[in-house]
C-alpha cells in the first residue's frame, strides 16, 4: 500500500488523464510538458506498482485497460478534489466562510432554485455556490463521482446509492399558440397532442424521456420536429408556430405567458411529479453544505403543498 501511495502522485496522475484525453504518449507528455522519456517511465512505474497494466498500445495509440478505466474514475474525482481544495481556500483567504458545488436539472434551476438560494445566501452571506446544469442523469452521476456535493434531479430517475429526499413537486403542462387547435381545451390526454407538430427539449432531458414514453404507450409516434437546448427557446420556437411544447408550469408563467402563448393542462398522473435532492451521504457533509441541504429539503414544506 505504501508503495501505490508513493507512485499515485498527482503529477503521474494528471498525465494518465492526460493520455487519455490526448491519445497518446507524445501529445499526452507536450500537453504537460514532460519529457517522453520522463512521462513513459512514470506510466510504467504506475503500472508496475499498481501490478495490472493501464494502456494497451497499438499502432494508433493507446487504449484503457479495465483496470485502467477503474483508475480513471478515481483520478478524476482525486485530480477535482485538488482543484476543490484550492479553490476552497482561495475562497476563506478571501473571507468567505464556505464553498458548495452543486449540479442541478433544467426545471429546478428555472423554476425552483433562483428564490430558495437567494433566501439561502441572504442569512448565509459568506457562502459561494457553484452551480451548472445538467440532465438528470448525469446530475446523479455528477454527485456519485464527486464533480458536485449536492444535485437535483427528476424523482423518476434511478439515484442508485445515493441519498436522496423531496426538493420540490410541480406540474408541467403544455405551451402552445393561442390559434393552435388544441387551445381552447382545458385538460387533454397527451394521446390528443400525436397528430400535431412537437418542440423537444434536447433528448437527455426527463421531459423529453417522459413524453416519448407517453407517445410508445400510446402505439403512436411523437412527431418532433425540432429538438432545443431550453425552455426559453421551446417557448419561443411555439411562438411562431413550429409545434407543441411540454414544459413545467412555473417555468409557462415565467416566459411562456410572457410571450402571448396558451398553457393546457395535461391529463395524465405523469404530468405531476417530484425533484429529488441528492447527497453521497448525508452524514459525512461539510457543516456549509449540509446547512444548505436542509435548507433545500424543507423548501416545499416552506412553501406549503403545490399541485
Amino acid at each position: 500500500m505504501n508503495n501505490i501511495l508513493r507512485r499515485l502522485d498527482l503529477t503521474t496522475l494528471q498525465l494518465f488523464l492526460a493520455i487519455q484525453e490526448e491519445g497518446s504518449l507524445t501529445r499526452a507528455a507536450e500537453r504537460e510538458a514532460i519529457a517522453v522519456s520522463a512521462a513513459s517511465k512514470r506510466l510504467a512505474e504506475m503500472e508496475q506498482a499498481l501490478g495490472v497494466a493501464l494502456y494497451l498500445r497499438n499502432a494508433r495509440g493507446m487504449k484503457l485497460t479495465p483496470a485502467g478505466e477503474s483508475l480513471l474514475t478515481h483520478a478524476r474525482r482525486i485530480l477535482l478534489s485538488v482543484d476543490k481544495i484550492g479553490e476552497e481556500l482561495a475562497e476563506h483567504a478571501r473571507g468567505l466562510r464556505g464553498y458548495v458545488r452543486m449540479i442541478a436539472n433544467l426545471s429546478a434551476i428555472v423554476e425552483f432554485l433562483p428564490e430558495d438560494l437567494r433566501a439561502f445566501l441572504a442569512q448565509h452571506d459568506q457562502i459561494r455556490l457553484d452551480l451548472e446544469e445538467r440532465p438528470s442523469v448525469d446530475v446523479v452521476q455528477g454527485v456519485e463521482d464527486g464533480w458536485a456535493e449536492i444535485g437535483i434531479c427528476a424523482g423518476d430517475v434511478d439515484t442508485r446509492d445515493l441519498h436522496a429526499a423531496l426538493y420540490r413537486r410541480d406540474r408541467i403542462v403544455l405551451v402552445m399558440r393561442a390559434d393552435h387547435p388544441l387551445a381552447g381545451r382545458g385538460r387533454v390526454p397527451f394521446a390528443d397532442t400525436l397528430e400535431f407538430d412537437h418542440v423537444g427539449l434536447h433528448i437527455n432531458s426527463s421531459i423529453n424521456m417522459r413524453t416519448h414514453l407517453a407517445s410508445r404507450s400510446a402505439g403512436r409516434h411523437l412527431r418532433t420536429r425540432i429538438h432545443v437546448p431550453g425552455f426559453d427557446a421551446v417557448c419561443r420556437m411555439a411562438q411562431v408556430g413550429m409545434g407543441i411544447g411540454v414544459i413545467p408550469h412555473d417555468v409557462f408563467l415565467a416566459i411562456g405567458r410572457p410571450l402571448g402563448l396558451t398553457a393546457i393542462e395535461i391529463d395524465e398522473p405523469w404530468a405531476t411529479r417530484e425533484l429529488r435532492i441528492v447527497v453521497r451521504d448525508e452524514k459525512g457533509l461539510s457543516p456549509v453544505t449540509r446547512t444548505l441541504y436542509h435548507h433545500l429539503a424543507t423548501a416545499e414544506e416552506r412553501a406549503g403543498v403545490r399541485v
